[in-house]
């Protein structure tokens, strides 16, 4: 049930987020692992209107259903590229910010795929979907009703 809709929001409060995602939007990382942390970030945040928006961006940009329900067992199969699977500890480790771990290990791997700008950049992505998913539980907006957008990109 809804409880806050975003019609309903303090001016700003929106576009604050919103100016967030054009960013990553414009980043130059690749839409469909963007969408595919987004998506497990949500799986294990148990945001269920995240899931569902995130499954169908993946499958809009042509993300296999195989890939997208194997997600949460990706270090279980064969379907991830190493690249991915950094990505996927990255966004894991994160989520779950153990106090009494360290993320170094985490970044050595990182390291061989991605520059430092594209890791400050899927670090965003990690902590504004941690974001969402956790405004989306408290207003609680119905699941399954998410409809895909074409986004317009400026010039």
């Amino acid at each position: 049930m809804e409880r806050i809709s975003f019609s309903n929001l303090p001016a700003g409060w929106y576009q604050s987020l919103a100016n967030v995602e054009a960013y990553i939007a414009k980043s130059g990382l690749d839409p469909t692992l963007v969408y595919l942390l987004k998506f497990r970030v949500s799986q294990i945040n148990s945001c269920a209107y995240c899931i569902d928006m995130h499954f169908k961006e993946l499958m809009h940009v042509g993300e296999t259903p195989l890939r997208a329900i194997s997600v949460s067992a990706w270090r279980e199969t064969p379907y991830y590229t190493p690249k991915e699977q950094a990505a996927l500890a990255f966004a894991e480790e994160l989520t779950h910010l153990r106090p009494e771990e360290h993320s170094d290990h985490i970044h050595d791997e990182l390291n061989k795929y991605f520059s430092k700008d594209e890791i400050a950049n899927l670090t965003l992505v990690i902590a504004q979907i941690n974001t969402w998913n956790r405004v989306v539980r408290s207003f609680g907006p119905v699941p399954g009703n998410y409809v895909i957008r074409e986004k317009a990109h400026a010039n």
